[in-house]
């Protein structure tokens, strides 16, 4: 009898398994952080606002800046910045509170969201890069 529960239980586990790496979004937690403490000026949809807040939808930046980024999610940006050839001078504050795997998540959503296909982050390239900064 406790073989077949067990049995049961591992099957339903492998069942959950498959069913999250289904989901069209593997960085839920990504997306819900993002929207939290990104959204408000970068938009839902990364698209920027104008010519004060640079757009993450199609970002060059994200690409020729990977080294930089956790960096910038936790200290924020102090200077001007060019993002697809446009010049941004709007400051942005960084989210110091958030731990190096909200970093990691917040980034992979971010680098396969709207258009962009960036490698993902991995926890350590994340823990690395900010005792860079």
């Amino acid at each position: 009898m406790t073989k077949i529960k067990h049995l049961g239980a591992v099957s339903g586990l492998f069942a959950l398994f498959l069913v999250a790496a289904c989901q069209p979004n593997p960085y839920k937690e990504g997306e819900r952080l993002y929207k939290v403490n990104c959204s408000n000026c970068h938009m839902d949809h990364g698209e920027g606002l104008h010519a004060l807040i640079p757009p993450l939808a199609g970002a060059d930046y994200l690409k020729n800046n990977r080294d930089q980024l956790p960096c910038l999610v936790i200290h924020g940006i102090h200077d001007t910045i060019v993002v697809n050839g446009k010049v941004y001078a709007e400051q942005m504050p960084g989210v110091e509170s958030l731990s190096e795997i909200q970093v990691a998540n917040i980034l992979n959503f971010i680098n396969t969201s709207w258009g962009n296909q960036n490698q993902p982050f991995m926890i350590e390239e994340v823990r690395t890069l900010l005792k860079k900064c």
